[in-house]
């Protein structure tokens, strides 16, 4: 059931996020209330039933009172003035929703000399101590005590004596304060949980939109790391195509195989990637994910497209290296000899991988200067963003910038742990 199918059985000041009583609340009588008729609740159900009950027992209250004056001979005309006064005292009962502080004021004050604005008084007060914070309630509550004790001196009830009158008197303010203060902090409490509950579900959103972002960001960075190697050899031996349209039938023919095998290998990555999208319960592991020991067969492709590449690998045991920062490793490689075929095309690349458990794995990719101009080659200029990100979030770092002699270099560290 939700919160709109039983709001008729709330208070209408529960209605909204405000605590019951604090300035600004919707209750009525608060600084922020003034003027702000537009924002102010309509009565529930509940709010209409408690105000007619209400209006009953003031009323009776009222009733016994004038009827205990008359039994007494009471003046006619004063018993008139008291049931008027009493009758008066039940309708402004009302408007405590709008103005608890004014009505309770005035009703404290007619009680004084008209008895039958006593039960009426006792609801205002009640009213105050739910809806305004106890500064405010507390000398409401004094102000009804002192009012109280005139009453019994002004229109003393012949039954009672002075000293009964005093103790009852103190006995309903106080009942009537305790349970007011009770309602209250039942209600700042069912307020305070259910702000709670908003922020957790509005967090609980935030946390979810971040997910997906981040979900999004792994899969674009994925995507770049895995097609970006593929797509660069296409466009590299497309355009020697493109510019030696004279070149020898076996050179024509060898750059074509380049070609289609990694037409054929981009697709099959770009198959396996959507695969992994498509399926929900799919985790990292189906995933194309490469690895320290698949760092050789990286390199030998770059060859075979006719890069030159050494590779310097001191590690004795690829297959010992985590499969997470082997995954890494491969990556940064990637990158680095994808960018230095796009950028620095004739060059010879240097790779070293170093590290030992406890030390972290260093990777380093060096190339030269290129001789002349290089031809403008499309791509994001995002992969050395996400190679940085990447080894960031792995908990290690990487540099890269031009060295001293015009050649580019990257420098990358990834912890290895014992």
């Amino acid at each position: 059931m939700s919160e709109q199918e039983y709001r008729w059985l709330l208070p209408s000041a529960m209605g909204g996020p405000e605590t019951p009583g604090e300035p600004g609340s919707r209750s009525g009588g608060g600084p922020g209330a003034v003027g702000s008729a537009r924002a102010r609740p309509r009565r529930t159900l509940r709010d209409w039933t408690v105000d007619l009950l209400m209006f009953l027992f003031a009323a009776a209250i009222g009733i016994a009172a004038a009827q205990t004056a008359a039994d007494f001979g009471e003046h006619r005309a004063v018993l008139v003035l008291d049931q008027i006064a009493g009758a008066l005292a039940c309708c402004a009962l009302w408007l405590r929703r709008r103005r608890p502080v004014g009505v309770a004021v005035v009703l404290v004050v007619l009680s004084v000399v008209a008895p039958a604005a006593s039960g009426a008084m006792i609801v205002a007060l009640f009213g105050v101590t739910v809806h305004r914070p106890f500064k405010v309630a507390g000398p409401m509550a004094a102000g009804a005590l002192a009012t109280g004790l005139l009453q019994a001196w002004v229109r003393p009830d012949p039954s009672t004596s002075f000293l009964a009158a005093l103790v009852a008197t103190v006995v309903i303010t106080m009942l009537i304060v305790g349970w007011g203060m009770f309602v209250r902090a039942r209600r700042q409490l069912v307020a305070s949980l259910r702000e709670r509950t908003v922020r957790a579900e509005a967090e609980a959103g935030l946390r979810a939109e971040q997910a997906q972002r981040l979900a999004r960001e792994a899969i674009a960075r994925e995507m770049h790391d895995v097609l970006a190697h593929r797509l660069t050899l296409l466009s590299v031996h497309a355009g020697a195509l493109e510019f030696r349209p004279d070149a020898p039938p076996a050179q024509v023919a060898r750059a074509a195989g380049v070609i289609r095998d990694s037409a054929h290998e981009a697709l099959q990555d770009l198959r396996e990637i959507i695969g992994v999208l498509r399926s929900p319960g799919s985790g990292d592991d189906d995933r194309p994910q490469p690895t320290l020991t698949t760092l050789d067969a990286l390199v030998s492709e770059s060859r075979q497209a006719g890069m030159k590449v050494t590779l310097d690998n001191r590690i004795d045991d690829p297959a010992g290296v985590p499969a997470a920062v082997g995954r890494n490793v491969y990556r940064i490689a990637q990158e680095g000899l994808t960018n230095a075929r796009k950028h620095a095309p004739g060059t010879e690349v240097a790779v070293t991988v170093t590290g030992r458990p406890g030390d972290g794995v260093a990777v380093t990719l060096h190339n030269p200067a290129p001789d002349g101009d290089v031809p403008k080659v499309p791509g994001s200029g995002q992969g050395l963003i996400g190679l940085t990100e990447r080894a960031v979030l792995a908990g290690g770092r990487l540099d890269h910038g031009h060295g001293p002699d015009g050649g580019f270099r990257i420098d990358a560290w990834l912890p290895w742990a014992p």
